[in-house]
């Protein structure tokens, strides 16, 4: 079976988010950037599929520019066996994502899709479900254990009542939660490894698909800051405040 993963580039967790001066969006310049930390999650799954003999090879695929490919060298460092970079300058949406996915599912045939739930960047939550939606095949989010076996996968998610365990069909989608595994770090024999193994570039036009923008965004702000808290001496005092507080709302 073939696993395709696709991972994003973005700002990396560690770093401190700023906006341009024209405040027309996120100022990327001189900024850390990495692999969005759930889809690091949905590499190392697949490679534990891999090692347990589930998977025979695990494609990773990013969409963006041409400074992506050095993501997708991460992905091969922690075992993927090869990586496609769809390039793409202008910023896509959720919905034009999953388009291009789309067709490269059609043109690869994995037999699973495993991808973060979310990017930390925009926390749209969209991507995974509109690719399922596309291509008609059963999906499950959240995913916190995964199985596989018989030509089906059981995927186990945290909901609000408790555990739900799902059986879907193959090939299907999934998007991967934190608490699925703790991905490995790559090693130095392995990213060297990775700088020999195939990457692939396709130009996002020559895919046929239809990735114009539906939303406009209309500015951006940076969010209000905190007022200073009070200290206060005892619980007594506590409890008077919040009487105030309670008669005066």
């Amino acid at each position: 079976m073939k696993i395709l993963v696709p991972v994003k580039r973005v700002v990396d967790f560690n770093v401190k988010v700023r906006l341009k001066a024209d405040r027309s969006g996120v100022d990327f310049a001189n900024v850390k950037m990495s692999m969005n930390p759930f889809d690091e999650i949905a590499v190392e799954e697949a490679v534990r599929l891999k090692e347990k003999g589930v998977a025979a090879e695990i494609v990773v695929v990013s969409i963006g520019p041409r400074e992506a490919a050095e993501t997708l060298r991460n992905g091969l460092a922690m075992g993927a066996d090869r990586a496609i970079l769809v390039t793409a300058e202008q910023a896509l949406e959720p919905l034009g994502v999953a388009k291009i996915l789309r067709r490269l599912a059609e043109r690869e045939q994995p037999g699973l899709i495993i991808l973060g739930k979310q990017a930390i960047d925009d926390d749209c939550n969209q991507t995974g479900q509109m690719l399922a939606g596309l291509l008609d095949w059963p999906q499950a989010t959240f995913a916190a254990e995964v199985q596989v076996a018989g030509g089906e996968v059981q995927v186990r998610r945290e909901v609000d009542g408790g555990l739900q365990t799902l059986a879907l069909k193959l090939p299907a989608v999934i998007t991967t939660d934190l608490r699925l595994n703790e991905p490995r770090y790559a090693s130095l024999p392995n990213i060297m490894k990775a700088k020999k193994k195939p990457l692939e570039e396709i130009a996002a036009a020559s895919l046929d698909a239809d990735v114009a923008p539906k939303l406009k965004i209309a500015g951006f702000e940076e969010p209000a800051r905190r007022q200073a808290g009070t200290k206060l001496k005892s619980t007594a005092e506590l409890a008077e405040v919040l009487r105030r507080h309670v008669s005066a709302n």
